[in-house]
């Protein structure tokens, strides 16, 4: 057995990060990822700083803070150019390093430091141009489908649109799902790995993104199961111009009670599909003798709003859509705190220097991440970071677009929308489902000021010119890629 451990990487799709059951959801039900959180420590606080799939794997794979690696909004077909990540200091450091599943870069086949990558994005409309390509050159999972089915299968077959909450069981065996192939070619990659070369395997699942097409008996499990109602804030109205009453589920809006039933026993099915394989995973990796020196992270790249304040998908700053499940396991041989709860406040770009040094690998000085390790450890962590700051653009809220900025240390959240300059305050500790607006209250006026010039301390000197004389400037323009990363990929 290699002297450095072994790192599994576990990436999902849009999983809000109260989706555990040891976290105390009400319906979901994950056994098996309870169990690793038993086995290690759950960082209760996670967020992702900027929460769509592009801008947060950005952060996930470098290490970097969105205003380092560029990337504040969704924008597809801007070249990944990041010298130092996270696979290449694996791979330089002999470590043999795989990718399998959803990568979400450009070009798609960019490895990103991985030795080798087996591909899955699910759908992807920069990626799914037929006049740039073949949608098998992008895609593995395709050609390997369509060898199983024996015909002409695409990813479309269903008819479910891959940012839909319409639900339809999957129509196919399960062992041809996209969550089941992952786990089959990770498994695959446990054959044949070197056994002389420590690795690193990143399993990125493409759900429980939409489309919403668990295997029928993860569906049928939360169909007819009693659901609390999603929660609406005294806020939602703010929203009430993205409502489009013939496609509700697409930015904002209130879905019939059948179908946001359908939908979220959709999603939860996804969930619980995920924690099934995880757990096939898990025991092969055993038969091979491999849980005493290996590390299992697990986090997700954003949430999913999925109906709360009448919101769906991602990109806003609330629980639902920022907060992510994040777990680090120890191998089974390791001596560390079992069933621990973290209250720091950490994020994605944590997570490389977390599997770095668990590697005992150096942290690259370039990065704006921390380690988690301490934490897990158990140790006194005497300097953290007091709060974590992220935003989004967000083209569709008027006027014209703007970006929405949020502050938080877990406890509290200030939210402030660039175009209008509308604000937000919330107690998370009082009230974690973000129902009361204190700001627009008024009582706590103290509060709002200290957040206030927090987000002004973050955006002093930022291109866009948030901040002037001191104080937050609305209505400035915005993009999804700031200046540097545009010069960079040539777009200015």
């Amino acid at each position: 057995m290699p002297d450095r451990p072994n790192i599994v990487l576990i990436c999902v799709d849009q999983m809000r990060g109260d989706c555990l059951s040891i976290d105390g959801h009400p319906v979901v039900r994950t056994p098996n990822l309870d169990d690793l959180a038993l086995r290690g420590t759950r960082f209760a606080h996670a967020y992702s700083a900027t929460p769509s799939c592009i801008a947060a794997r950005a952060a996930l794979l470098t290490g970097l803070s969105q205003t380092s690696h560029g990337r504040v909004g969704y924008r597809d077909g801007v070249p990944w150019d990041y010298p130092v990540n996270m696979a290449g200091e694996f791979t330089r450091h002999g470590y043999q390093t795989q990718a399998i599943g959803k990568m979400h870069v450009y070009p798609e086949r960019h490895r990103m430091g991985f030795s080798h990558v087996v591909l899955h994005d699910g759908y992807l409309h920069n990626g799914r141009d037929r006049t740039r390509h073949s949608l098998e050159q992008v895609d593995d999972y395709l050609p390997w489908l369509r060898l199983r089915t024996r015909h002409d299968t695409d990813y479309l077959d269903d008819g479910l649109n891959c940012n839909s909450y319409n639900v339809r069981p999957w129509d196919k065996e399960e062992a041809i799902h996209p969550t089941n192939y992952i786990v089959s070619e990770s498994i695959d990659f446990l054959r044949r790995r070197d056994p002389t070369s420590p690795f690193f395997l990143f399993m990125s699942f493409h759900r429980p993104h939409p489309p919403l097409d668990p295997p029928a008996w993860a569906f049928e499990q939360y169909l007819h199961r009693e659901m609390p109602e999603p929660p609406v804030g005294d806020w939602a109205d703010y929203f009430r111009p993205l409502y489009n009453p013939h496609k509700p589920d697409l930015n904002a809006g209130k879905l019939p009670p059948d179908l946001l039933q359908r939908a979220r026993a959709g999603y939860y099915g996804h969930v619980t599909h995920i924690d099934t394989q995880i757990c096939r995973f898990m025991e092969v990796l055993g038969e091979y003798r491999l849980t005493g020196n290996t590390w299992i992270v697990f986090t997700s790249d954003h949430g999913d709003l999925l109906g709360d304040h009448h919101l769906w998908r991602k990109t806003l700053p609330y629980e639902g859509s920022a907060r992510v499940p994040l777990i680090v396991t120890p191998p089974a041989s390791v001596k560390m705190p079992h069933n621990a709860t973290c209250g720091a406040v950490a994020e994605l770009r944590d997570v490389m220097p977390t599997l770095l040094d668990c590697a005992g690998l150096p942290i690259p000085d370039s990065i704006d991440g921390r380690s988690l390790l301490p934490w897990v450890r158990g140790e006194q962590v005497n300097s953290w970071r007091p709060h974590l700051h992220g935003e989004h653009t967000y083209h569709s809220l008027p006027p014209g677009g703007q970006a929405v900025h949020y502050v938080t240390d877990g406890r509290e959240k200030y939210v402030w929308f660039g175009g209008d300059g509308h604000e937000q305050f919330f107690d998370l500790d009082q009230d974690p489902r973000e129902t009361v607006d204190l700001a627009a209250a008024g009582s706590h006026a103290r509060r709002v000021e200290y957040w206030r010039q927090i987000l002004i301390q973050e955006l002093t000197g930022r291109e866009e010119g948030y901040v002037c004389d001191g104080k937050l400037v609305t209505g400035r323009p915005v993009n999804p890629c700031l200046d540097h990363l545009r010069k960079q990929a040539g777009l200015v």
